[in-house]
């Protein structure tokens, strides 16, 4: 799917209509201190290394593709799942 690279949008900060810059989401580092990490690094010590069983058939085939858009005026970020697709081409 091609989606443009700026898109006239509504920007609740600047509560009005805006052009939004668009982009890719890409997920944050993972803290480590973090209680769930702890958590999740706790269970893969000792020797079987994997808390869960390894999926062996994949029904989804593809990722959800979400895209960040950016405020040019205030610089506000919302984000948008579009969903599943193999391919999202930023134009």
């Amino acid at each position: 799917m091609k989606f443009p690279k700026s898109v006239n949008k509504y920007c609740p900060r600047c509560n009005t209509y805006t052009k939004h810059t668009v982009s890719h989401y890409h997920a944050g580092q993972r803290r480590t201190l973090a209680e769930g990490q702890r958590r999740y690094e706790r269970k893969l010590k000792g020797y079987g290394s994997t808390p869960k069983p390894k999926q062996k058939r994949f029904a989804k085939v593809n990722k959800k593709v979400t895209l960040v858009f950016t405020c040019t005026k205030c610089g506000y970020k919302t984000v948008r799942s579009l969903g599943r697709m193999k391919k999202v081409e930023l134009v």
